[in-house]
């Protein structure tokens, strides 16, 4: 039994989980409120979605899924609210390397952290006394193919 135990293959096992998932930053603004809710509310939404990741220790991986919703009134275009969340998680893996690592930290731990960053959205948004933004799910996947080619895009311009 300690034979087995001891021996290891060329290949290192696949590891995944969740360690943790928090948030590291979140900020809800409503700089023209009252007057925002004196008037009739026809909301325009910009979203900005973005990822990052980085290493934090021996196989343990940090990632951040930052949410930015700027909400405008169409009546005068003036910023009803502006909430921004970087939800965050830690991530335990290993037997991977490379591209294979990239694409786990690049899209399916974004895809993990999403739901808890929208219901965050949700929460702040309501507590700033306007209707929840009801996100839809993202294409992480998607996502990191466009950054990926973008990134391909910008070296070949370099050289």
């Amino acid at each position: 039994m300690a034979e087995d135990n001891n021996q290891q293959g060329s290949q290192p096992q696949l590891q995944f989980s969740l360690q943790r998932i928090y948030v590291k930053d979140i900020s809800f603004e409503s700089p023209n409120a009252p007057a925002v809710f004196q008037q009739a509310f026809k909301p325009k939404v910009g979203l900005d979605l973005d990822t990052t990741s980085q290493s934090v220790g021996e196989d343990l991986y940090e990632v951040i899924v930052k949410v930015t919703a700027q909400v405008s009134n169409n009546e005068d275009g003036a910023t009803a609210f502006l909430a921004e969340v970087e939800q965050a998680g830690l991530f335990r893996i290993s037997g991977l390397a490379g591209d294979q690592l990239d694409h786990t930290l690049g899209a399916f731990c974004p895809n993990v952290l999403f739901p808890y960053a929208r219901e965050c959205i949700d929460s702040l948004v309501s507590r700033g006394s306007f209707p929840p933004l009801m996100l839809a799910p993202v294409n992480f996947e998607a996502m990191y193919a466009q950054k990926k080619q973008r990134a391909a895009q910008a070296s070949e311009t370099t050289q």
